[in-house]
């Protein structure tokens, strides 16, 4: 018996959290279940975070947690509990299986099976934001090797365990060279280690098109955070509909499983909602706790109700539908089909242990890091970057002096294009005249100090560096 934490949540969330339990109770299902209030009523008492610590206490005891969707309140500063709860808990994988149900289920794509393994914890999700200049915000882009890590080496021990063929990596390397350019370089190294599984790589945009067209040609797709965050929601749609689809959010230690749709408030209370994606996140719920076969059996049930034409409003479909039902009775037919299996959609069989365990991260003999120059970002309200370079070379000095400045990323002195729009938010550079040679923070120091006597706002300054010799900052486009 496992004692399982139950959050029933918001609008829809406790008719489809008590349809989903009363299938895998029926179906066997050993736990116990100890219930949590989070969500709307949590967020208007005033904590903002949508969860009390007594909450957190149960969550982190239990270590596995079923979650209904929840809805957060619009402004006032209240946090996405989703989030919060990813990364306080560090659930770094966000497990996705979208699967079409061709012909019972409407889609273009009769022939999906694709499993999309999102990073959960970082990336621009680090929700690191700062208002910089009247006219520019910023919002960092965190990507660490540990993360990638654990990432691409639980995707694929994930075809491993499940028997995929494929492991495909997304990323914008070709722009983002160094934040992109390292999950791309952690994958490459990782998949190295599984010869009998295949690999590849896609830039994002067009592997995006090509998922969107032809996801048959995908297996298990393994990508950053935000991309993960969008695409894993195309892909539930093109499969058929977003409220079919379930995700698990794996840590170390903990585990949170739940519907990918909203709380759906106005659908609250009518008896009309469907609970398929929320029983989907509990059917990989019992497979992570161990209890494999009744997890078969609820799958293998619910496949068969779909494809009796069993729908709720959001399916249902005159000539492919045979019986329009509420959450309720969609429970009950599921129910009733305990131990059978469908006939012309493909039933499931899973092993009796899928839990799926990485090795910790171990930290690599530190790089020889130097530092060789430093970007100092200015709020000026000029227009003409020449005019600013001969502002910044005031205070310079003889050994580290200015080289280049840029605005939102491209290059406007020296030889800058008189086209180029410019907002108020430059980046200056200063390196030793002597390319590559070292400097010391004194020297920021001096030039910080020197910026503050001239009247220059500095808002921000990033050190750059070379990791073993090799540069490891971005150069300005069209340098």
């Amino acid at each position: 018996m496992k004692t399982i934490t139950v959050a029933k949540g918001d609008g829809i969330g406790p008719e489809i959290m008590d349809a989903t339990l009363k299938i895998i109770l029926a179906a066997g299902a050993q736990i116990k279940i100890e219930e949590i209030e989070v969500g709307e009523k949590v967020y208007l008492s005033g904590n903002t975070a949508g969860i009390a610590k007594e909450s957190w206490d149960t969550i982190r005891r239990n270590k596995v947690f079923l979650k209904a969707p929840i809805t957060t309140p619009q402004g006032g500063g209240y946090k996405s509990l989703n989030v919060t709860t990813r990364k306080f808990l560090g659930l770094y994988a966000n497990v996705r299986p979208c699967t079409s149900l061709h012909p019972f289920v409407q889609t273009k794509h009769p022939k999906m099976d694709i499993v999309i393994i999102r990073e959960n914890e970082e990336d621009l999700y680090a929700g690191i934001e700062h208002q910089q200049t009247d006219e520019v915000v910023q919002c960092l882009k965190l990507i660490s090797r540990p993360g990638c890590e654990k990432i691409v080496r639980y995707a694929f021990e994930y075809a491993k365990q499940y028997g995929r063929k494929k492991v495909t990596c997304f990323t914008k390397d070709n722009i983002m060279k160094q934040t992109d350019g390292l999950f791309h370089k952690v994958f490459d190294e990782i998949a190295a280690e599984y010869p009998e599984i295949e690999n590849e790589h896609w830039i994002i945009d067009i592997g995006a098109a090509k998922m969107a067209d032809t996801p048959e040609a995908f297996d298990v797709i393994v990508m950053p955070n935000l991309y993960g965050d969008v695409l894993s929601d195309v892909a539930a749609q093109i499969t058929g509909s977003v409220g079919l689809a379930g995700s698990s959010n794996i840590g170390e230690e903990c585990a949170m499983f739940e519907a990918i749709h909203g709380s759906a408030p106005r659908r609250a209370g009518q008896n009309v909602a469907n609970p398929s994606g929320l029983l989907q996140g509990a059917i990989m719920m019992l497979t992570h706790i161990g209890q494999s076969e009744i997890a078969e059996k609820v799958q293998n049930a619910w496949l068969k109700t779909i494809e009796e034409g069993i729908h709720t409003y959001d399916l249902y479909k005159d000539g492919t539908s045979t019986r329009l039902v509420g959450t309720d009775e969609f429970a009950d037919a599921v129910i009733s089909n305990l131990g059978k299996k469908p006939d012309t959609l493909q039933s499931v069989h899973y092993e009796h242990d899928k839990q799926i365990i990485i090795p910790p991260y171990k930290r690599r003999e530190p790089a020889h890091k130097e530092l060789v120059g430093v970007d100092l970002f200015v709020h000026w309200q000029g227009t003409n970057p020449d005019v600013l370079a001969e502002a910044m070379k005031t205070i310079q000095f003889p050994d580290v002096v200015l080289t280049m400045i840029t605005n939102r990323g491209i290059k406007v002195w020296p030889e800058g294009f008189s086209e180029t729009f410019c907002t108020d938010h430059w980046r200056c550079r200063f390196k030793h005249v002597t390319t590559g040679k070292a400097i010391d923070k004194n020297d920021i120091i001096l030039l910080l100090s020197a910026a503050q006597k001239a009247g220059i706002d500095i808002v921000k300054t990033e050190n750059l560096y070379t990791f073993n010799g090799v540069d490891a900052y971005s150069l300005g486009q069209g340098q």
